[in-house]
């Protein structure tokens, strides 16, 4: 991606050196693979208070960043500047003041207005305090974990986050839980993978405008977030874990479906064309 002389947001919080409650120890992120939804990124839950279990493998001293720290911080910044611009005019277009998420940069652990986590649950969207909490490590776990890297694939784990946070201000992410609670465990994963399917095409939308506006994009860019939309699909990592899918624990979209609707938002730039919830489950 080219950012240079892009400005950075004032509305990220710095964490790193001991602002997170630490959780008890247990079973790390191949133990998370295996036992429970596969939350390597976005998607958990935010009307479930989140309490996930460190492995004891995070950092115990003082915490000294590094000059890759310090980049991946600025490339966070910028990038959640370039959500702001994007999403503060599609708002304003529609008659509506858009009110940024604060972006949470944390070490290790951290408390967030939906409980305590950590490291291992990856990047997430706190609907409570309106808050985008990130590990930069999770960038580097994407290439040794999923083989997913690249500055557009980190951009994009961040848009889709603001993408929740969106769905918030227009009262999708409220709705969508509230029916959760009064259906079956299978319809409210289709709920969910609905509702992460939309916030991949939001990310797409905030590309679109984005390399519109700066051109911010580069050779290779769109093909690398593709690539992580691919490896973050359900089928995708069950397989990985199980050798096997069970599609109706489904929470997040198959590889093809999540790698379209990134690619459609995209393509269009139309945030009205992202609407996941009236096609039928089978069509999405």
């Amino acid at each position: 991606m080219q950012l240079e002389g892009r400005r950075k947001s004032s509305n990220v919080e710095d964490r790193r050196r001991g602002g997170g409650a630490m959780v008890g120890g247990g079973i790390g992120l191949g133990g998370i693979i295996i036992v429970g939804l596969i939350m390597l990124l976005t998607g958990q839950d935010p009307s479930q208070v989140l309490s996930y279990i460190d492995d004891g493998s995070g950092q115990t001293g003082e915490y000294v960043e590094t000059e890759q720290d310090r980049e991946l911080f600025d490339f966070a910044s910028t990038i959640l500047a370039g959500t702001e611009d994007v999403w503060t005019e599609i708002f304003k277009q529609n008659g509506l003041t858009y009110v940024p998420p604060k972006l949470v940069i944390f070490n290790g652990s951290v408390q967030s207005g939906c409980g305590g986590a950590t490291s291992q649950s990856g990047p997430f969207y706190c609907s409570a305090d309106q808050s985008v909490y990130l590990d930069l490590s999770f960038f580097k776990s994407m290439k040794q974990q999923l083989g997913a890297d690249g500055d557009f694939a980190w951009a994009y784990v961040i848009a889709h986050e603001v993408g929740h946070h969106v769905q918030y201000l227009l009262g999708t992410l409220t709705e969508v839980n509230n029916k959760r609670q009064r259906v079956s465990e299978k319809e409210a994963n289709q709920l969910t993978v609905r509702l992460e399917l939309q916030a991949d095409f939001y990310a797409g939308i905030w590309a679109y405008h984005d390399n519109k506006n700066f051109k911010s994009l580069q050779a290779g860019d769109l093909d690398e977030g593709l690539n992580c939309a691919s490896k973050i699909g359900d089928d995708y990592l069950q397989k990985k874990a199980y050798g096997r899918t069970v599609p109706d624990s489904f929470t997040h979209g198959t590889s093809e479906q999540r790698s379209r609707w990134l690619k459609k938002g995209f393509s269009t730039g139309n945030p009205a064309l992202g609407d996941t919830f009236s096609p039928r489950y089978s069509d999405l």
